[in-house]
């Protein structure tokens, strides 16, 4: 690969890297010191520059570090998701402590989000069974939502500030819509059974039905509203659409050989999107929408494509990383193929997403 740019975390393994929101030559990445296992974290505030990256602030905690999201009111401030329950909010002003701290979750918080439309609120989701919702001016939460379950991933809807998803230890997309009474369920509006269709098995098993398996990760499609893709311990990719709750994926894409950590839908193609596995890979995927939606006219350019007549497809694979691939985010900016990644080796690792389909 022709152009990447890496920078080191010596003594501190990353879980999750995000680019700014507002700026393309800042990044921040959440690490913790021995894997996560005991010991502390660092925030790392990178800033890329002819240069090449180097570190613009960093702060310490006591504890392990596994999410960060920016703040979408405030270019300098960021929340981390950390290993004793507590979520704190970091100014690049303020030097070394939190200017807030929140403390509610019984066990670790895996993973943060803020709420992209009316930007006033986010949230986080833990091992504790719980998704939170936050104001970063208050610290007691706004709401909580009950799961039931280790909660690994948890995110607001990119179109509409009231709904939230979030994935667990037993297989579930669940869906809530804050505007529904609360009554008995919490705002819940559909649960999605990852695994339990006959379709949703991966090729290779006989086509027999997937035991469920933990999901891990999940993200928005920032073009299709109702779509969400999902990954796990199971190894595989999936899309579900919101509107049909029991319809099964959409999509799979199999290739990953561990458990897929991370997966983020492209800001810039509403096909494609990346994925980070303990198999120490990232991989380009489409999940052949387009080729779906274009079938007639386009049968002939999708097989040039490498597709076999459309559907969802592989489109290249990033093997630089020498241990678990935790992390990757995508550059909102620009012309649409800058990616960051993370792994437990230490390594923060920036590149073009556009040279891994140009190389595969």
């Amino acid at each position: 690969m022709a152009s990447m740019l890496e920078y080191r975390t010596p003594g501190f393994n990353p879980y999750a890297v995000k680019y700014s929101p507002y700026y393309d030559s800042r990044i921040a990445v959440a690490a913790s010191a021995n894997y996560g296992i005991v010991g502390n974290g660092r925030v790392f505030c990178l800033g890329l520059s002819a240069a090449g990256i180097q570190a613009e602030k960093t702060f310490e905690t006591n504890d392990a570090l596994y999410d960060l999201a920016w703040s979408e009111i405030n270019e300098n401030q960021l929340v981390v998701a950390s290993g004793d329950g507590s979520i704190k909010l970091f100014d690049l002003g303020v030097d070394d402590f939190p200017v807030m701290n929140f403390h509610e979750h019984k066990r670790e918080t895996f993973s943060v989000c803020w709420n992209p439309i009316t930007k006033d609120t986010f949230l986080s989701s833990s091992w504790d069974g719980t998704v939170k919702i936050w104001s970063p001016t208050r610290n007691e939460s706004l709401k909580t939502l009950p799961i039931g379950c280790c909660t690994y991933s948890a995110a607001f809807s990119p179109t509409n500030p009231a709904i939230i998803s979030a994935v667990s230890s037993d297989s579930h997309i669940r869906l809530f819509d804050l505007r529904t009474p609360v009554s008995a369920k919490y705002h819940l509006t559909a649960m999605i059974p990852v695994h339990s269709s006959p379709s949703a098995a991966a090729p290779g098993h006989g086509g027999a039905m997937m035991p469920p398996a933990e999901i891990l990760t999940h993200d928005w499609n920032k073009y299709r509203d109702t779509v969400i893709a999902t990954g796990g311990v199971d190894r595989v990719l999936r899309t579900f659409d919101i509107r049909n709750p029991s319809g099964g994926p959409l999509s799979v894409m199999v290739g990953h050989e561990y458990a897929v950590r991370r997966l983020a839908w492209s800001p810039h193609a509403s096909d494609v999107l990346i994925s980070a596995s303990y198999d120490m890979t990232v991989r380009l995927w489409s999940d052949g929408s387009l080729e779906e939606q274009q079938q007639g006219a386009q049968a002939g350019m999708s097989n040039m494509a490498g597709g076999g007549g459309g559907g969802s497809r592989q489109l290249g694979l990033m093997n630089r990383h020498t241990e678990f691939a935790t992390g990757v985010d995508w550059c909102l900016f620009g012309a649409g193929g800058w990616v960051a990644s993370v792994g437990w080796d230490e390594r923060v690792l920036l590149w073009d997403a556009h040279s891994l389909i140009r190389h595969y």
